[in-house]
């Protein structure tokens, strides 16, 4: 299969871990077979977490891995000046009108706090769709409606076309916070309808916004986000087959720069944790522990 652009879209809500280092490898590794061009999108809207070293450390990372990369910024004064998400304000104000006016959305002040203890799994199940809160009332988000939600259709790179239903997790999510910022639901697939992005590589732990998103897109009318295709690698596991996340402090790239790692030495430790039989050392080496 041929695609046009793949993107590479972290956060800057903290260090940059291998977790993250692993996906953009696979994103690199898919943009090398399929012939697409990588974007680098930084999603930046988390405003309360957001630290110019995160993005900073996004770059340093990209550059110490040897990740190339065909469009986006190349610096955080190129980055903030002309690629933040703050400048696709007006598209997102736009979508959120869209589903304002079709009535898909309800105001919902839930604590996330009160969501543990209403689901212990933390699932938020749609406990203000009834209460007729004034979506202009201030400390509120805006959730979409999903209760009529059907089987969704994704385009995925190794098995075709398959169907699901959204998982509790993703059912009545968020499209608005309440900073009144764009959620990230929405803003990831205008952003990627905007750069043109027609292949989205995500870890399986991001099949639930996947279905969502494609959700929260067939509102929208974004039939070119409905064509792209997915793939969604596996994750990179610490200990106890524990998931690596900023907000558990996985091991930051970062930090195995100051200790000196190179290049070699942080191929062989995701090689290990990959469970290779063979020594992983460089991007070809990955790339053969690689089912693609």
């Amino acid at each position: 299969m041929d695609f046009k652009l793949t993107r590479l879209a972290p956060t800057p809500s903290g260090f940059l871990h291998l977790g993250n280092l692993y996906s953009f490898l696979v994103t690199k590794a898919l943009a090398e077979k399929s012939g697409a061009k990588v974007l680098l999108r930084i999603d930046d809207l988390d405003r309360e977490r957001y630290r110019p070293e995160y993005v900073q450390d996004i770059f340093d990372t990209l550059d110490f891995m040897e990740i190339g990369y065909d469009l986006g910024p190349k610096s955080i004064v190129e980055f903030e000046q002309e690629w933040s998400q703050i400048h696709r304000m007006g598209e997102y104000s736009q979508a959120l009108d869209t589903i304002k006016e079709k009535k898909l959305l309800f105001a919902c002040g839930c604590s996330r706090k009160k969501i543990q203890q209403m689901n212990p799994e933390g699932y938020y199940l749609g406990h203000c769709q009834t209460r007729n809160i004034p979506l202009e009332r201030n400390d509120t988000c805006w959730r979409m409606d999903t209760f009529a939600g059907e089987f969704i259709q994704v385009n995925t790179y190794t098995e075709g076309k398959k169907a699901y239903v959204l998982p509790e997790e993703s059912a009545f999510f968020m499209v608005r916070k309440k900073d009144k910022l764009p959620a990230y639901q929405l803003t990831s697939i205008i952003d990627d309808m905007y750069y043109g992005v027609d292949l989205i590589v995500r870890g399986q732990d991001l099949l639930g916004s996947t279905l969502a998103q494609h959700f929260l897109a067939d509102e929208l009318g974004l039939h070119s986000f409905q064509d792209a295709s997915f793939y969604h690698h596996p994750l990179l596991k610490a200990e106890k087959n524990k998931k690596l996340s900023k907000s558990e402090g996985a091991t930051s790239i970062q930090f195995l720069r100051k200790e000196e790692k190179k290049v070699t030495d942080i191929y062989g430790i995701m090689g290990k944790m990959l469970g290779a039989s063979e020594e992983v050392k460089d991007f070809d080496s990955f790339k053969k522990h690689l089912d693609l």
